[in-house]
Formats: structure tokens, sequence, C-alpha cells
């Protein structure tokens, strides 16, 4: 009898050590109370122990006194990083801690489409609340259309930066592969050009045609007469939302390509490298016209007699389709 009074205290001792284990464990690799998927912050220079704190107040573990112990027992002494994580809903401790300790930032991008002008970078930018500061509204033509990679809490001004120094990068690159004897003489004039190119087709496989074209309007001393230089100088490069007025199209100034020769005074829009290639590597082409054929493409002609009966199916085809 009196041995086996001794064994209870040791077999209580080691239900109530298995218990603890259980709990110790259990804690750290049972689901957690967050209860959805949550971006959370790691400031730079953050310790473990006030991230426990935060990641308590935020709801994503039940104890911070608990987390900081598990995780110093049991996590190899990896350090934490800064940056923003993705978390996701009923996350265990563990796997909090391998998600700030890893790789796994919150990672957040800034699209520029090719052929958005200088003012709507401008309101993205503004308008994107993981950014801070304010920006002017850059130089037409000076952002290179790209998706760019952005952190929380960074400055407007560096994004625009990265954006305009990759457009310098592209310049510097494709300039020396021009072919010889094109229509523009300077990176700047390529860039005006290149944008009018950008605006004009919406087929990728028209881009070295269409500044074809304009290249061979360009050194025969013919206007351009491209619509969106008439359109620029009203929007700053915004959709009209309108047709165009005759007014308009008469109008004088540094951009309108119908009551000027040569290229606008600049870009009217940030061209994307593939019009950029195409203005420095046009396609041999006679073709001095072009109308558009109704499948957002074009019709090109040698002649204004061809060009003529181009627009005439063009018109029959936008009456037909009700359009006037």
């Amino acid at each position: 009898m009196g041995s086996r009074r001794g064994c209870l205290p040791t077999v209580l001792a080691v239900v109530l050590v298995l218990a603890a284990l259980g709990w110790f464990f259990g804690g750290w690799y049972a689901s957690g109370p967050l209860a959805k998927e949550t971006a959370f912050v790691v400031p730079e220079g953050s310790s473990l122990s006030l991230v426990a704190d935060k990641l308590e107040r935020n709801g994503a573990i039940a104890s911070a006194g608990a987390f900081k112990l598990r995780a110093r027992i049991l996590s190899g002494g990896a350090p934490i990083k800064a940056g923003e994580f993705l978390l996701p809903k009923g996350a265990s401790p563990s796997r909090i801690l391998r998600i700030i300790q890893g790789d796994e930032v919150l990672r957040r991008f800034v699209t520029v489409p090719e052929g958005m002008p200088s003012i709507m970078v401008y309101e993205r930018l503004m308008a994107q609340p993981n950014l801070t500061g304010t920006i002017e509204v850059p130089t037409e033509g000076s952002i290179l259309p790209d998706t760019y990679e952005i952190e929380k809490g960074e400055s407007r001004q560096a994004v625009l930066l990265r954006m305009q120094a990759a457009m310098r990068r592209t310049l510097a690159e494709l300039w020396p592969k021009r072919a010889k004897d094109i229509a523009v003489s300077t990176p700047a004039e390529a860039l005006a050009l290149a944008s009018i190119v950008e605006k004009e087709t919406g087929k990728p496989a028209e881009r070295r045609v269409v500044a074809g074209l304009y290249s061979n309007r360009l050194k025969q001393g013919i206007m351009l007469q491209a619509d969106p230089t008439i359109i620029y100088p009203i929007t700053k490069g915004k959709p009209l939302g309108r047709r165009i007025r005759q007014s308009e199209i008469q109008a004088v100034n540094d951009y309108n390509t119908y009551s000027m020769v040569g290229l606008p005074k600049g870009p009217i829009t940030n061209p994307g490298r593939a019009s950029i290639e195409a203005v420095l590597n046009p396609a041999k082409t006679d073709a001095l016209y072009m109308v558009a054929d109704g499948t957002g493409g074009h019709q090109f002609a040698t002649t204004l007699e061809e060009h003529n009966a181009n627009v005439e199916k063009w018109y029959a085809l936008r009456k037909a389709r009700g359009d006037f």
C-alpha cells in the first residue's frame, strides 16, 4: 500500500508535465485568434518584445508573454525582419513568427500603363495611401511606363525618381542602337515622336509601321496631323470625352500638328519602351497616310487618292454602326 501511495505523486507530476508540454507546444502550433487575413507592419529596428506586444494588440495572438517565451525557446534565434507582412486568418503563433522571420514581405506595386500622361501618373501616385509626401506633376515623357514595387511609408518623390531614372536608362540603352537615317536627331525628339506613335495605335504589330509613316512625313516636311496633338493642350493628355471641334483643329500652339510642320515641342504622353524602339527602328514603308479600320488598327496608304478611299470606307463603317 505504501509503495502505491508513493507512486501517486510521481504519476501526478508526469501528468502535470505532460499537460504543461501540451499547453506549451499546442499553443504554439494551434490556430490563433486572427479573425481575417491582415497586413502587419514590423517597423525598422523592432525587438521581439515590441512586435509581440503589437501582435497582441492587433488580435493576432492571445498573449504577448506566451508568444515571447515560446519564440525564445522554439524559434532557433533567427531575427525578425522589418517590413509589411500578410498574416493569414487563424495563423498559429509559430506560423506568424516564421512569416516575420522570412521573406514573405507583402509586396505593393503601382503600374503606369503605356501612354499614361504625366497628369494621370501624378494623380495615381497621389492616390496611393501607402506613400507619403507630395510631388509636382512630372515632366511629360520623363517616366517609363512599367510596374514598380513600392514600400509602405515610402515617399512619392522617391517612387517618381525611380520611374524617371528607368526612362533615362532606357533611352541611354536604346539610342545607340538606332537605325541610320532616322527622322529624329536627338533622344528628346525620339521621345516626342514615340509619344505620338504610342497614342496613335492600339496594335503592337503596327507600331513600327506607324513610326515609319510619321518618319516619312517628317522627312518630307508634311504635317504629321496626329489627332492626339490637338487634344493634349486642351486636357494635358486626359480623354477629351467628345469630338474634336473644328476650331481646335485649326488652333495654333506648340503641340497641334495640324497647324504646324514638324514635331510638337515635347512629348504628349509617356511612351513605352516598344514605341521608343519603333521610332528608333521604324519599318521601311512608303506609307504617308492612315485611317482607322474599325478593328483597332489602321488602313495605310501611300497616295492621297488611296487614303481618301480608305476614309470613305471608314465613314461608311461608322455610319453602319450608328456612330453618327
